[in-house]
């Protein structure tokens, strides 16, 4: 079983049956943050003093406060850590359910478990965890039933989410073009971008740009 876990979250009630459920798995050390930022650090620290942790448990969504935060949700962190210790394993324990999002966590994030917060979800956490220890591939707590097979949103790409994102943030056209300009986001001409949102419509049968970023929410793009 695993030697070292560090579980990122925010909420007390939350972290305390995380911790729980570890201690009933007889893990010997056991570390919680309620920071992504606190977290990276522990991680980098532990590499650098070679007795890296073997898990790591974060939720998706951390509440900002009076502390100033460059890693502010469980994704940034997932993709920080990537890069200090690729082998990590990790465990995503979070009330999002939208399909997308979640297939992004294991395809480009590379995670080994999600697990959805509910009411049986200590017991799926508890076999999230020994399931990844024995090498187990996209363990998903069992509430969810949507395949890793379903192509419905293939053709949707990054720079899709991109325009999508700053859409729903209301920026207008010559908005986004500065924006991906500044970024180095190519293509960035309006004319490109008004293309992409049209064939974005076409794709979700969506009516207007409100609509398509309803619809968008929906999936979990946004």
């Amino acid at each position: 079983m695993f030697k070292k876990v560090l579980v990122a979250e925010d909420l007390d009630s939350i972290s305390i049956a995380v911790v729980q459920v570890l201690e009933e798995l007889e893990i010997p050390t056991i570390h919680h943050v309620k920071y992504c930022d606190e977290g990276l650090l522990k991680i980098k620290k532990a590499s650098l003093e070679n007795e890296p942790y073997d898990l790591l448990i974060t939720d998706l969504s951390f509440k900002l406060d009076h502390r100033k935060a460059t890693l502010t949700s469980g994704d940034e962190l997932i993709e920080a850590v990537n890069k200090v210790d690729p082998k990590l394993k990790k465990i995503v324990f979070s009330i999002e359910d939208k399909s997308y999002r979640i297939k992004s966590l294991f395809n480009e994030l590379g995670i080994n478990a999600y697990v959805s917060k509910g009411r049986n979800s200590i017991a799926e956490l508890k076999n999230a965890i020994v399931s990844s220890y024995n090498n187990e591939e996209k363990i998903l707590s069992s509430d969810l039933s949507f395949s890793f097979n379903d192509k419905s949103l293939i053709e949707i790409e990054s720079y899709d989410i991109s325009i999508l994102k700053l859409l729903s943030k209301g920026y207008i056209l010559e908005s986004i073009s500065k924006e991906f300009k500044d970024l180095s986001i190519t293509p960035n001409g309006t004319s490109s971008i008004e293309k992409r949102i049209n064939k974005l419509k076409i794709y979700f049968k969506a009516n207007n740009n409100v609509h398509l970023i309803a619809i968008a929410k929906d999936f979990g793009l946004v």
